[in-house]
């Protein structure tokens, strides 16, 4: 009987300094994911982490990882040709087919553009399947900026809104996020779906707003990378009230998702 919860290793093929904190890892894999989906990622005798994937490709993905302590500190020593020790793929998706032929809107707060990153890469390859896609995607300032190669592809075909918290910059508005969702014509949409993940605290104001904006709960998905442990609903770490993240999400529909809110 397979172990599930056993890593193997796989080797890096490359790592993308994003920025002084955020490297993004390019590992040899051949284990099909959907999008919005998460792996464990372990250093032995280090520990490990739940880390969504934010690119995948032939024979590869990529995990975008923020540097913030013991295992990422180890991590972010590893260089390309190195194992990662990885388990998963683990958790559920977001719902691609309920997007497609419709208009969607992305909101994302710093690393929280990790996890929508394959599905914006997968509409923006496949801009048939989509009527629209809008992108309000905020960052803390400048040096915070990450996947600037993908934004600049992305406003080709998407209507972006790349914004910083307090700073100025060309091509960049300021503010949070949550001042730019005025800004998307929801009225003008006959069906819509939006998409939106970045700290709770950024969800739960987001949230507020989409939903003064006319939104309805139903339209509305978010995902948590936070709490998971183990990953397959065992040590119930992840557990908000009685749901376990790991296995009922990481993302859910807003219905749900506002009761987990922190």
């Amino acid at each position: 009987m397979k172990n599930i919860t056993l890593p193997s290793p796989h080797k890096i093929l490359n790592i993308i300094h994003e920025t002084n904190a955020e490297y993004t890892f390019r590992v040899e894999c051949n284990i099909e994911t959907k999008h919005g989906q998460f792996f464990q990622l372990s250093i032995p005798k280090v520990g490990e982490a739940p880390i969504s994937v934010s690119g995948k490709g032939d024979g590869w993905i990529e995990f975008t990882i923020r540097k913030v302590g013991q295992l990422t500190n180890g991590l972010f020593a590893l260089k390309p040709g190195n194992m990662l020790f990885m388990r998963g793929p683990y958790g559920n998706s977001w719902p691609i087919d309920k997007f497609k032929n419709k208009d969607l809107i992305v909101i994302a707060g710093g690393t929280g553009l990790a996890p929508v990153r394959t599905i914006l890469n997968y509409f923006y390859d496949h801009p048939d399947e989509i009527k629209s896609v809008n992108v309000i995607v905020g960052f803390r300032d400048i040096n915070c900026v990450l996947f600037d190669y993908d934004l600049k592809r992305f406003k080709t075909k998407f209507n972006m809104i790349c914004t910083l918290d307090n700073d100025k910059a060309e091509g960049f508005e300021t503010g949070m996020v949550t001042a730019h969702i005025k800004k998307i014509p929801f009225s003008s949409f006959e069906d819509y779906n939006v998409v939106m993940v970045g700290p709770p605290i950024m969800m739960h104001f987001a949230g507020k707003e989409l939903l003064a904006n006319g939104v309805e709960d139903s339209k509305m998905w978010v995902s948590f990378e936070r709490k998971m442990s183990c990953a397959v609903g065992k040590c119930g770490h992840c557990k908000i009230n009685e749901t376990y993240v790991c296995l009922e999400g990481p993302v859910f529909n807003y219905t749900k998702a506002k009761n987990l809110l922190d």
